[in-house]
């Protein structure tokens, strides 16, 4: 039972405890479902090592992000609507790209790179987002560094 009522020495003098057993496992379940969970949602994520900036801002509202990896793989995640990010070729980005300034000129683009992924891919994202003329570009690193 979830509550019992005892009657100790004097009549009519009751002591309600509570049953602390159901509580526990109740509280050890809700443990168990978040640590599923959790285990879940890192592991749809892309290991990116950030490099480190003094001067980090916040983040951009709604933005198109490409993630460049360690090996020249490119992501594409377009618009915070989109559940997963994507392998994209070059002409996809590009077409995305120009979607984007055609529906929102101020549409922002954040592009995570590995620390070590090749400097001429991060190059060339730039570049295609001058040529669509995305005008809000941002790096994305880590804080505090």
């Amino acid at each position: 039972m979830a509550g019992t009522m005892k009657f100790h020495g004097k009549k009519g003098a009751a002591i309600a405890e509570i049953n602390i057993t159901p509580l526990v496992d109740v509280c050890l379940v809700l443990v168990i479902i978040m640590m599923v969970a959790a285990t879940a949602i890192v592991a749809k994520t892309l290991k990116v090592q950030l490099p480190k900036a003094h001067n980090a801002e916040g983040p951009a509202d709604k933005p198109l992000t490409v993630v460049v990896m360690k090996d020249g793989t490119m992501h594409l995640k377009d618009g915070p609507d989109a559940l997963e990010d994507h392998v994209a070729k070059e002409d996809e980005i590009k077409i995305v790209f120009d979607k984007a300034y055609a529906k929102d000129p101020d549409t922002s683009l954040v592009i995570s790179a590995d620390k070590d992924a090749i400097y001429d891919k991060v190059a060339h994202m730039l570049d295609l987002a001058s040529g669509a003329h995305l005008t809000k570009i941002a790096l994305n690193v880590q804080g505090g560094g």
